[in-house]
């Protein structure tokens, strides 16, 4: 079996809420901004990952790597015959 902890229900606003502690968080790949699916079964409820984390435009240019994308970048000025 995997990594365990127990936790408290706390007030979030008007919902409730359990913090997830940082080593479970990492354990199943959970990240700040991850889309999760919360359902119930006859045990209590049950968190999966769904899909991956909405990043800003920040996050994505800071994640852009030029040599992996053959070398392309923006150009801020005219190359070649462009009609704009």
């Amino acid at each position: 079996m995997g990594k365990t902890a127990t936790l408290t229900v706390q007030q979030w606003g008007n919902s409730l809420a359990v913090r997830i502690p940082a080593a479970l968080a990492r354990k199943v790949n959970f990240v700040v901004g991850q889309p999760v699916e919360i359902s119930t079964d006859d045990f209590g409820v049950v968190v999966h990952r769904k899909g991956s984390p909405k990043l800003t435009l920040e996050q994505r240019l800071a994640a852009f790597d030029p040599e992996k994308h053959g070398g392309e970048v923006i150009i801020s000025s005219r190359v070649g015959a462009e009609v704009f």
